[in-house]
């Protein structure tokens, strides 16, 4: 009797073939489903890093412009338009007249792009067309990122405000 319930115990231990097809089945699919849904919330992450350095830098570039046509940074180069003349100014500062040794800076750094990885955007000047790609050197007016990917919409995100 002893023998009989050891053999049944043996027989009925781990899982059928079929089990495990079902199973591992089961796995795929929700994997299958996960995977696009990662990809989706990555490529989110990524728009929302960008919508986000794009306003900093931005915002940089508007302050230096409004403290320029009121003075407050000295005599300005002819034709910038008081816009800096680089983004390194923004984060390097700019000295105060009249103050020792005084900078105001506008930016701690510059941010990354997190599609291109790197702190490199493309600028353009007032004196550029719009919709140029690259830029006239004159001033820094406006920024951009310098990946050719396109957002689900179907616009560049090099044209994105």
């Amino acid at each position: 009797m002893f023998a009989v319930s050891e053999q049944r115990r043996r027989k009925q231990r781990g899982l059928t073939l079929v089990e495990l097809v079902v199973a591992f089945t089961i796995l795929i699919t929700l994997s299958a489903m996960a995977l696009p849904m990662a990809r989706y919330k990555v490529r989110r992450e990524k728009e929302r890093d960008l919508r986000y350095a794009l306003r900093e830098i931005r915002t940089a570039i508007d302050k230096y412009k409004d403290m320029a046509e009121q003075g407050q940074l000295g005599q300005m180069k002819l034709g910038s338009e008081n816009y800096p003349e680089t983004l390194e100014m923004l984060v390097e500062g700019v000295k105060v007249p009249g103050a020792q040794e005084k900078k105001i800076r506008f930016l701690r750094r510059l941010p990354r792009d997190p599609y291109t990885n790197s702190t490199e955007w493309g600028k353009r000047s007032v004196q550029d067309d719009p919709k140029s790609m690259s830029w006239g050197g004159q001033n820094v007016f406006d920024v951009f990122t310098k990946t050719m990917e396109k957002a689900p919409d179907g616009t560049a995100y090099s044209e994105w405000e």
